[in-house]
C-alpha cells in the first residue's frame, strides 16, 4: 500500500512541476514578445535562453506527449 501511495505522490509532484514549468514558459514567451516589440536585443537573448532551458526541462518530463 505504501508503494501505491508513493507512486501517486510522485505522479502528483511531477504533474505540479510540469504545470509550474508551463506557467514559466508562458511568462518567458510574453517577456520575449515584449523585448521584440521594444527591440531590446539583450532581453531577447535572455528570454530565448530561458525558453531553451524550460523546453529541455519539460522534454525530460515528457510533458509534450
Amino acid at each position: 500500500m505504501k508503494q501505491v501511495v508513493h507512486i501517486i505522490r510522485k505522479y502528483d509532484m511531477e504533474k505540479e512541476k510540469i504545470q509550474t514549468l508551463k506557467l514559466e514558459l508562458d511568462y518567458q514567451l510574453a517577456t520575449l514578445y515584449d523585448a521584440m516589440q521594444d527591440g531590446n536585443e539583450e532581453e531577447i537573448k535572455d528570454a530565448k535562453m530561458q525558453l531553451s532551458e524550460l523546453h529541455k526541462s519539460l522534454d525530460e518530463l515528457n510533458a509534450f506527449t
